[in-house]
């Protein structure tokens, strides 16, 4: 029996008949609508004719997790009183609950995605409901364009609504709108109580999250904010984390407590997601990832912990590694957390930050497409027909660095040829519904090991297993075969899954199996052989990729000569990777899995400040064997030379003082005059122009001494602008040395930004005015008898109108044995004292 009350309790329903008013006439709509309010659960249902007058209509539901998929389902067949699988069923990876009735699906995006490349028409479905698309995951992203190229060019008629719990829907609404007028925008107010803001900021300062770690304390702090609020509120807790982990610390902090505390995330089992998503008699503090934000809708709630942490995909394309970060949740996500104790009643939202640190955080949460790995949608895209996504409708185009590594991976599996067209083994690797590597391993691994075998792996790897595990793949593969527990349910399952998309027309394997030690390494080598890495000693790792890798303490992995790295993560800032996932390689494996990688050739390359030449050959980073080369090809030498001179400078050339001093004089008349004149003061610059200034001599060089017998300053004088005769300028216009009154000739420096004539002051008497070097006046620095400084002028006339007096003063009692004259405008200039010039 339908639960009337409950569905017009709904607070959506006031906007259905907009909502449908827009589909009927445009075919495409916003649906804004907080969470709560039944717009995951109400619509659906009357859009395909099941609640309402309206029609009979198929309905899939897209969600972006598992979790929320189940439970939509289960909540809209609880309103109409029947059983999931009857009028409402869904559908996630490894699970179908439907029936030949069944009018509404709820499905995850992953599967859509998968339907649409087996079935672009998606035949016999009328509407497309995409949920909680403002949280802007790149499945959703992809399946939104995907949608919007079925309505344009085969099923007009198809009905596409995105519905969105927060009110940043003018994009979608262009996006939806196919070119043409902006999509119509409905929205639905939501009953919402007031809801109070407790800032509880740490009583000191924390070290900030990087890469998955958070700091311990943090955690211990929003534990006792946990605690804090259930003595100064009453109701349900629930507390925000960024992921299992952290739930699982703060749980444990949390022993003791008068409430039940329940642990929700997409790992979490079904007991206790379906006990999290129904109202107790009872005190509960759920703990909870960003699922519960929009997705899900927990009854009871009138207190948010907001830890203010979110997790995002991150990936370091020069290193080959991805991973999830810990980063502090957006503006608008933590408006969605505060949102969830005002739900039912008025609430309270204890913040773990300061009040000052709010406006600093940023307003939305980053698109997935800006941060992921982009292997998966690249081949989606590729079999879709658009290899490089530019025909595609997406809210953010995706980064063209991070498309070019995707290119990368998939050429390298063997996905898409050389114009990114997916080849046979690309198309059916899209069907796996797996990562591209993972599918590599699944299908390459089955050949020796087995579908099975392979596909067990490939599962551990799809979705990385608890920390208990351990961090031995091999191991983890026994403790999955072994459990009871959640994680081991859905390995068996996604197993399955696996063996079943894999198993068609897969050879069984001949000779002996190998050891599960040797399969998991084979599968995680295959999966990521940039990952194959080869010890250097207590621990440390060099992976193929050039990137060092550590394993923890008390680890099996540690003594092991080899190892496949299947998960690794690295610090910001840190030189090498932890790993937190690997299995144990022997070399063979390692050239097999990463035999794309092997090289072999002579090398030339500056080394620990020398040359070096050597035959070698290489696993990407990894050097296999190397014998010393006796006689190296010349431009093998030039190049590696250059490298020396890049990395080290033109240092290593043959400097005498009169060089230096004619690359200041050149650099002074480039600075000042530009024109012809080159820029020789930086050393990149003059490696880049080596061709011009360093031969014959770099080519004849074998070594680094070599380098050092190349006289620098012979070498720049072919830098000089003798094509157009100015070279012959050089003496006039950035003199060596320039004559004073006294006869003496007085080396300038032009090392400065100002030329500098440095000179005994009594051998300037009777010069009225600075000396000028290109136009620009000289700075003179003005010596004492005995050469040390006096004073320093830009204008000598000045000079002698206003500080000569107090300079002549002084001096002159240091000095009495010299010429101090009144007037130096008029005083013979000289070096000597005045015993000798009266001789």
């Amino acid at each position: 029996m339908i639960r009337t009350a409950a569905l017009e309790a709904l607070p959506v329903r006031e906007a259905v008949p907009a909502l449908v008013a827009a589909l009927e006439s445009r075919g495409a709509a916003v649906l804004c609508a907080p969470p709560g309010t039944g717009k995951t659960t109400l619509v659906p249902l009357v859009l395909a004719g099941l609640v309402g007058s309206g029609g009979r209509r198929r309905v899939v539901v897209a969600e972006p997790r598992r979790i929320a998929a189940r439970a939509a389902a289960r909540r809209m067949a609880w309103l109409l009183g029947e059983r999931v699988g009857a009028s409402v069923g869904f559908t996630v990876r490894g699970e179908r609950v439907t029936g030949p009735d069944t009018l509404v699906e709820v499905v995850t995006t992953g599967v859509l995605l998968q339907r649409l490349q087996r079935d672009q028409e998606l035949a016999g479905v009328d509407v497309v409901v995409l949920d909680e698309c403002h949280e802007r995951h790149l499945d959703a992203d992809t399946v939104a364009a995907f949608l919007l190229d079925v309505r344009a060019t085969l099923r007009p008629e198809l009905r596409l609504v995105a519905a969105s719990a927060t009110t940043d829907a003018a994009g979608w609404a262009r996006l939806l709108s196919g070119g043409g007028e902006d999509a119509p925008v409905v929205e639905a107010a939501g009953v919402s109580y007031p809801v109070e803001t407790v800032w509880a900021p740490p009583a000191r300062p924390l070290r900030p999250p990087h890469g998955m770690r958070v700091d311990p304390a943090q955690l211990a702090h929003v534990a006792s904010v946990v605690r804090r609020a259930l003595t100064e509120r009453t109701g349900d807790v629930l507390c925000f984390l960024p992921g299992v982990g952290e739930i699982s610390r703060v749980a444990g902090r949390l022993s003791g407590i008068d409430a039940e505390v329940l642990q929700v995330h997409g790992r979490a089992p079904q007991a206790v997601q379906d006990a999290a998503l129904t109202a107790a008699d009872h005190r509960r503090v759920i703990l909870s990832t960003a699922v519960a934000e929009s997705s899900l809708t927990v009854p009871g709630v009138r207190i948010v912990v907001d830890s203010g942490l979110a997790r995002e995909p991150r990936v370091d394309h020069a290193r080959g590694l991805g991973a999830l970060a810990t980063v502090r949740a957006s503006r608008a996500a933590g408006r969605q957390r505060a949102g969830r104790a005002g739900r039912e009643a008025p609430g309270t939202v204890y913040r773990c930050w300061e009040q000052a640190e709010d406006a600093r955080l940023p307003s939305y949460p980053s698109p997935e497409i800006r941060l992921a790995d982009l292997a998966q949608f690249a081949l989606q895209a590729a079999c879709w027909g658009d290899p490089d996504a530019t025909g595609l409708a997406l809210l953010n185009p995706p980064p063209a660095g991070a498309m070019a590594a995707a290119r990368e991976v998939l050429t390298a599996v063997g996905a898409v040829d050389a114009a990114g067209r997916p080849t046979p083994r690309g198309l059916r690797t899209a069907r796996l519904g797996v990562h591209p590597r993972l599918a590599r391993a699944l299908l390459d691994g089955a050949r020796t090991l087995g579908v099975r075998r392979a596909a067990e792996v490939v599962a551990l790897l799809s979705e990385e297993p608890p920390r208990e595990y351990g961090d031995d793949l091999a191991a983890a593969w026994r403790a999955a075969r072994a459990g009871r527990d959640a994680y081991g349910a859905r390995w068996r399952a996604e197993v399955r899954r696996l063996e079943r998309a894999a198993g068609d027309g897969e050879p069984a394997p001949s000779g002996p199996p190998p050891s599960d030690d040797a399969a998991a390494a084979l599968v995680a080598a295959l999966a990521f052989p940039e990952r194959v890495a080869r010890a250097r000693g207590a621990g440390a790792f060099l992976m193929a990729s050039g990137t060092g890798a550590e394993v923890g303490d008390g680890s099996v992995l540690r003594t092991a000569p080899w190892l496949a790295v299947a998960v690794a993560d690295r610090a910001p800032h840190s030189a090498s990777a932890r790993v937190r996932l690997g299995a144990v390689l022997d070399e063979d494996t390692a050239r097999t899995a990463a035999a794309h990688l092997l090289t072999s050739g002579d090398e030339v390359r500056w080394e620990d400040g020398d040359l070096v030449a050597r035959s070698a050959e290489r696993l990407g980073a990894i050097e296999l064997v190397a014998r010393p080369l006796r006689d190296p090809a010349p431009a093998l030498v030039r190049a590696a030379l250059l490298d020396g001179l890049r990395a080290q400078g033109t240092g290593l050339l043959r400097w005498s003082p009169d060089a230096v001093a004619l690359r200041a004089r050149l650099g002074f008349l480039h600075r000042t005059l530009g024109g012809a004149w080159p820029d020789v003061a930086r050393d990149s610059v003059l490696v880049e122009r080596a061709d011009e200034w360093l031969e014959p001599e770099l080519s004849r060089a074998r070594r680094r001494s070599d380098l050092a017998r190349i006289d620098a300053g012979q070498a720049l004088n072919r830098l000089l602008p003798w094509a157009g005769g100015e070279a012959g300028r050089l003496d006039a216009l950035a003199p060596e040395r320039i004559e004073v009154p006294s006869g003496s000739r007085i080396r300038v420096g032009y090392s400065g930004e100002q030329p500098v004539l440095a000179v005994k002051l009594q051998e300037l008497f009777g010069l009225a005015e600075t000396p000028r070097v290109a136009g620009v006046p000289v700075l003179v620095h003005l010596l004492s008898p005995a050469g040390r400084p006096a004073a320093v002028t830009a204008d000598l006339a000045s000079f002698w109108r206003e500080g000569y007096r107090s300079v002549r003063a002084e001096l002159r009692g240091r000095y009495p044995k010299h010429p101090w004259p009144e007037d130096p405008a008029t005083a013979e200039p000289t070096r000597h004292t005045n015993a000798r010039l009266r001789r």
